[in-house]
């Protein structure tokens, strides 16, 4: 196991920097490692083919091509965006005892995770806002919601996650670090590196908190607003059936923010409060917090709505229809498609 590097700045130096930093998986569990990567292993799996799935069916399904679904395609693009930006370091560690990830290197992966937790907390609320339009006004759904106007929401959200985000790896990296280069996740994350800074961090650790109450603070709070106007909507309705069918189109939306902003509040206030909580603990919720919510979010979209259920069910008839098209050499014909192959040659074997 590498060691931490405890290289101090030389003494007529005012500047220091590491090469590079070390990552933790879970401490005191190095040993189990292997084995704790089982369940990541899976996790990365159906988060990765989950979000994916739910692209192709919204793509090819002509009937989910709706402003609900677009926002959706949205969120998983960017569950995909978080797996994808976790997974290399975590596995690594996990898998390889690759603990190294050089300063640069960690400065953007820092970026991409904060820039894509900002984006999933926007599509969030523009999801809330969906909700509320069909909700509150449904004569009008499409009219308000048009294609271009969606095109520009996406825009106005991944330009408002850039922008804000921009100053941070510069404030960083003009820090000066002492000689401990311990980070304490799998990944990199803004106020565990400025940590290891052992210079003034009032400005980071001010800049950093406007960001978060500027972006996923207000989005949080209109979320809120928004069901306050839902729930104002659904009781001015005249049957209970109405009510509850209504709020059952909510539900999907509901667990999604639940799962995403109670474990991001609570890492937040770990790292900037939790001052002596065991360390074990403010691994486990960063997991949670990185990992969870794009295994999650398409489990809950596929068991909550039938118009993707019945997308999902017809995309796998289709896939297992193509393999009645086999060739006696147990191939398609003008294809080389797995799924069939490996079909085809567990049915020989019966």
């Amino acid at each position: 196991m590498e060691q931490p590097q405890h290289t101090m700045p030389l003494a007529n130096s005012s500047f220091y920097q590491p090469s590079t930093f070390l990552l933790t998986g879970f401490p005191g569990l190095e040993a189990n490692h292997h084995w704790i990567s089982i369940p990541f292993c899976v996790f990365y799996l159906i988060g990765l083919s989950g979000n994916c799935l739910i692209l192709i069916i919204i793509k090819k399904t002509q009937s989910l091509h709706k402003p609900m679904y677009y926002f959706l395609s949205m969120l998983a693009m960017t569950d995909l965006g978080l797996a994808l930006c976790t997974l290399p370091t975590t596995l690594g560690i996990f898998w390889f005892k690759i603990r190294k990830i050089e300063f640069n290197a960690c400065l953007t992966q820092m970026y991409f995770i904060h820039i894509l937790s900002v984006m999933e907390s926007s599509v969030l609320l523009a999801m809330a806002f969906d909700r509320f339009i069909a909700i509150s006004n449904p004569l009008r759904y499409s009219s308000i919601l048009t294609e271009s106007t969606i095109i520009k929401t996406g825009l106005a959200i991944v330009s408002r996650a850039v922008i804000s985000l921009l100053p941070i790896p510069f404030l960083l990296k003009r820090l000066t670090y002492c000689g401990d280069n311990v980070l304490s996740h799998s990944f990199c994350f803004h106020p565990d590196i400025m940590k290891l800074a052992c210079a003034d961090i009032k400005v980071n650790i001010l800049y950093g908190l406007i960001v978060i109450l500027s972006t996923v603070g207000v989005d949080f709070v209109f979320i809120v607003l928004s069901y306050v106007l839902i729930l104002k909507t659904v009781v001015s309705l005249t049957t209970k059936e109405k009510c509850l069918k209504a709020l059952n189109t909510c539900v999907s939306h509901i667990c999604a923010v639940l799962i995403f902003f109670i474990p991001m509040i609570g890492l937040s206030v770990l790292h900037r409060c939790g001052n002596n909580v065991p360390p074990m603990l403010n691994t486990v919720v960063a997991y949670i917090y990185l990992i969870v919510p794009p295994v999650l979010n398409p489990i809950i979209y596929s068991v909550k709505s039938k118009l993707i259920r019945r997308a999902m069910l017809r995309t796998l008839w289709w896939k297992m229809s193509q393999c009645d098209r086999l060739s006696p050499s147990g191939f398609l014909e003008n294809s080389s498609d797995l799924f069939c192959q490996v079909k085809s040659k567990g049915l020989a074997r019966r």
